[in-house]
């Protein structure tokens, strides 16, 4: 299952029967420093003031709610990635930006994060859910993706740096660059056809 070969992915929306599932990919420290995917969904003041136990169950709740916060990859029938996605306006740290504030008044879907299994990264797996997260927003009615990749200036970029996904990686998948707010962060979109 570990080896360097093509991977064959199947991938699901996070819903309560996958929590399990995102457990046992995040590990116990909910995948970086405690985050549990909820660095966007907080301001910075409320996520500096939560451990990660507190946002493991922010979280939780979240997906308890109904709500379908992202889209899980599995190879073999083991998680193996998480692609984090929802309106624009599920992100309170997008809309306090100065870096990613909007760039017009179209409804967008924003892909935030991406979480891959060490063993299973430069293995495809981004692209992967990059495609799989934009056929369920079309399956949603969202008409627009938007991402805030990283557009490293070499190749050995920090995996841990690299959690909003690389612009390469974004442009192999039909986005196309509409901003470049720094030198090294970009906004892209992906219009989808009904």
């Amino acid at each position: 299952m570990q080896g360097r070969g093509p991977l064959s992915l199947e991938f699901r929306p996070l819903t309560p029967d996958g929590w399990a599932d995102l457990e046992r990919l995040f590990g116990p420290h909910g995948a970086t420093g405690g985050c549990w995917c909820m660095w966007w969904r907080r301001t910075a003041k409320e996520f500096g003031a939560c451990t990660g136990e507190e946002n493991r169950a922010a979280f939780r709740a979240l997906v308890d709610s109904g709500d379908r916060p992202g889209i899980l990859a599995y190879a073999d029938g083991e998680p193996v990635g998480w692609c984090a996605v929802a309106p624009r306006g599920d992100y309170p740290r997008l809309a306090r930006s100065r870096t990613l504030r909007p760039i017009d008044d179209e409804p967008v879907w924003s892909i935030t994060c991406f979480f891959v299994a060490p063993p299973f990264r430069r293995r495809g797996v981004t692209s992967a859910l990059i495609g799989a997260t934009c056929e369920s927003v079309r399956a949603r009615g969202g008409r627009v993706v938007e991402a805030y990749p990283i557009a490293p200036s070499d190749k050995a970029y920090p995996a841990a740096f690299a959690y909003t996904g690389l612009l390469s990686a974004f442009l192999s998948c039909g986005f196309l660059e509409v901003a470049r707010p720094s030198p090294h962060r970009a906004i892209v979109r992906r219009s989808l056809t009904p």
